[in-house]
């Protein structure tokens, strides 16, 4: 049988007497596939393996050899008894009675195939590879990963289908509170991509994996609610409201974030909005920015002997309650239009002027900038540098680990690291 011989379809099987031949391991995977369809099975042979015993509950047996007579009425049938005669028997009568038959057997004469089979959400995929078990396997891994992860789509584009068709108030809507990390599209969670890939409706941030939005099919509508530092276009309220109404129209909303929802991003606003509407809601956790842009310029927000914790604040707050000492890391977050305020204070607080900063603007981005200094010097050469957010500012001995670390810092690193062995 060649693949172009092949008029791939789907078969529904509900209610439907098949026929299994056989007891062995792959009678008993094809027997459990009739099942789940919903088929009546009746599985025949003398001896049952354990993995067909197991199913014993759920399909007839009868534990005698093959006859003829078993194909009566049947729609469907399975030769997997392992015995090329038996099975090619069976296939010969399925044929003289016009019922489709698998033969496990002999694959290039038998009347059907059974495909390597996924099924993501409600969509069910199926793959033949001209008879290679393992090729079609792993080729239908594949696409189940990619549906899996969002990287195929498995939007809804039919209205009445099996599952909620394209907003309408008919369906019941939701929205899903993603955090996209911090920026780079390959950090967004697989649950997060998934969730996107299936979105009616996007509405979305200013920062995060805005490259994403490319992915999505026209008929996705994406709702722009971006903020910069000092300019809300949409506040807070409208955006509850957005996604609120949305949901309350029967879409399934993401609203994509930067970072993670629930680390300075409001996402509990929005999510007591939903709650208090009657809309379902999930939180997606994201990649927070604080810790993951340090680490785009090499800097651990920890090390041993350097910090052992670490706080991370609005660069819109005051600082005056954070721990002292560069040997606690202080992160902020879009702090670089509060440094003439930030630094001082930050000063005073037992670091004093050499205590190492660095800024890492538009991490993981192609235009990613660091700019490392220290306390006394890092104010001048942001202004010097047109430094601007988004822009994490990490303060603290922990600096001195990037590999972007000007040589002074690298000394000092090097000098306290082995300090730290000799002491211990």
């Amino acid at each position: 049988m060649a693949i172009d011989d092949l008029f791939p379809t789907s078969l529904r099987l509900l209610g439907r007497p098949a026929l299994v031949v056989g007891g062995g391991t792959v009678a008993a995977r094809r027997a459990k596939a009739l099942l789940d369809a919903g088929a009546r099975v009746t599985l025949v042979a003398p001896a049952l393996g354990g993995a067909a015993r197991a199913l014993t509950d759920v399909l007839h047996w009868e534990a005698r050899e093959y006859r003829g007579t078993d194909l009566d009425n049947s729609w469907f049938a399975v030769a997997a008894s392992g015995d090329p005669a038996t099975d090619a028997r069976v296939a010969v009568d399925a044929e003289a009675r016009r019922i489709w038959c698998v033969n496990h057997s002999h694959a290039e004469d038998s009347a059907a195939w059974t495909p390597a089979v996924a099924t993501v959400d409600d969509v069910k995929v199926a793959v033949n590879a001209g008879g290679d078990p393992l090729r079609a396997a792993a080729i239908r891994n594949a696409i189940a990963a990619g549906l899996e992860t969002g990287e195929l789509p498995l939007g809804r584009y039919r209205r009445g289908s099996s599952g909620p068709g394209l907003g309408s108030p008919h369906h019941r809507g939701s929205v899903a509170l993603v955090g996209g990390g911090p920026g780079a599209e390959d950090l967004i969670t697989v649950r997060g991509r998934r969730l996107l890939a299936e979105a009616d409706v996007v509405v979305a941030d200013r920062l995060g994996p805005r490259g994403l939005l490319d992915t999505l099919g026209p008929e996705v509508r994406i709702i722009e609610v971006g903020k910069t530092p000092g300019h809300h276009p949409v506040p807070q309220t409208d955006i509850n409201a957005i996604l609120v109404r949305e949901a309350q129209a029967g879409n399934r909303v993401v609203r994509l974030k930067g970072g993670d929802p629930y680390v300075l991003g409001r996402g509990g606003e929005e999510a007591i909005a939903c709650r208090d509407h009657g809309v379902d809601v999930e939180v997606v956790p994201g990649v927070t920015s604080a810790v993951s842009v340090p680490a785009a310029a090499g800097i651990p927000v920890t090390h041993r002997g350097l910090a052992k914790a670490f706080t991370m604040i609005s660069g819109h707050e005051e600082l005056e309650n954070v721990p002292h000492g560069s040997d606690h890391t202080v992160i902020l977050l879009m702090g670089v239009g509060t440094l003439n305020r930030s630094i001082p204070t930050l000063q005073a607080a037992g670091r004093g002027p050499e205590c190492p900063v660095a800024i890492i603007e538009n991490g993981f981005a192609p235009n990613q900038r660091v700019t490392i200094g220290t306390l006394g010097t890092i104010t001048a050469q942001a202004q010097a540098g047109r430094v601007r957010n988004p822009a994490v500012v990490v303060v603290g001995d922990v600096v001195r680990i990037s590999p972007l670390a000007p040589a002074a810092l690298a000394l000092a690193r090097i000098s306290r690291r082995e300090t730290s062995s000799t002491l211990s």
